[in-house]
């Protein structure tokens, strides 16, 4: 009976994505762990939120033993919720820490992303964006660039691409055997501006998070690219993977329909881009204005909504947590 519950607590904590591939949800977003069959070393991908840092610990116990420690850690971006406990793992583990050039100024203190933008509109995540940090964080002396090559370190047999929109540096991992991908927010399989959506993980394969992309001439290419690779499993940084024939018509869907199925109405970036390079945000276009009564009172309402939204998945998250 015993081991039967401790099997159950495991795969409440995880999921399954491929063989050797596994993740977990925090709150609204998703982190990785990916073995390497060869030598049965992991990495992971991803460091979720600042409350993500017992669950990650917990998963690494249950899938490859107590105290165990990745190889490195593997970032698809450095936006806030996927970089939470990035500081104290690497402290704890002593690991280096890998990402496209692109983004280390939001790894290395030195800039700050352009504004997240709640005027694209979509539901409650969306019009609470304004919250969500941008300012960068410093893991300078664990921080290293991703191969020119394409290679993944410690991870043979997969590659990384270049999906920038969403975030300068933004790449996704892909498995050329069976053809997993693990996309960070380059594409989501939810509606991740709207918090139903979020809370009741309603598969829909969509276009990056609205609230924080910044280019969406970019964010379009790199939908067409990851539709060129033909994915068989898609495990994103929003919403639960995806596989079969739904995933693929509604991927090849979103890459020739991108600009009706994904880009907002309206929004600051929408016609006028941010501009960075290797050294952070060059450019960032003005925001639009807009009835600041009507706009604070909404934000309000939006803000008061989220924070019951995250208590509430909070909670229900509580056994998954170390005590």
């Amino acid at each position: 009976m015993r081991e039967q519950l401790d099997k159950k607590e495991a795969h409440s904590l995880y999921f399954e994505v491929a063989p050797n591939v596994w993740g977990t949800k925090d709150i609204f977003v998703n982190m990785y762990m990916v073995r390497n069959p060869e030598d049965s070393t992991w990495v992971l991908i991803d460091a979720g939120l600042k409350s993500s840092y017992a669950k990650i610990k917990k998963m690494a116990a249950e899938l490859f033993g107590p105290n165990s420690k990745p190889e490195a850690i593997l970032l698809t971006h450095g936006h806030f919720d996927h970089i939470g406990s990035l500081h104290r793992l690497v402290e704890e583990w002593g690991v280096e820490v890998y990402a496209h050039y692109l983004e280390l100024p939001y790894l290395s203190g030195k800039s700050s992303y352009p504004p997240p933008d709640p005027s694209v509109g979509g539901g409650l995540m969306a019009s609470a964006s304004w919250m969500y940090p941008k300012t960068p964080i410093n893991i300078e002396s664990h921080l290293n660039v991703l191969p020119p090559d394409g290679t993944v370190p410690f991870l043979p047999g997969w590659i990384y691409l270049h999906t920038p929109g969403h975030a300068p540096g933004h790449v996704s991992f892909f498995r050329q055997r069976d053809k997993v991908l693990v996309a960070g927010d380059a594409v989501v399989t939810t509606n991740q501006e709207s918090a139903m959506s979020v809370m009741m993980q309603t598969k829909i394969l969509s276009g990056p998070p609205k609230y924080f992309t910044y280019d969406w001439e970019a964010a379009g290419s790199s939908v067409r690219n990851i539709s060129d690779l033909r994915p068989a499993v898609i495990a994103s940084g929003h919403g639960k993977p995806m596989s079969g024939r739904q995933m693929d018509t509604q991927l090849t869907n979103l890459s020739v329909h991108f600009r009706d199925l994904a880009v907002p109405n309206q929004g600051r970036y929408v016609n006028d881009p941010a501009v960075a390079d290797a050294n952070g945000v060059r450019y960032i276009p003005p925001a639009e204005k807009t009835n600041r009564t009507v706009l604070f009172a909404g934000l309000a309402i939006a803000a008061i909504a989220i924070s019951l939204i995250v208590v509430g998945l909070s909670k229900s998250n509580k056994p998954d947590s170390l005590a």
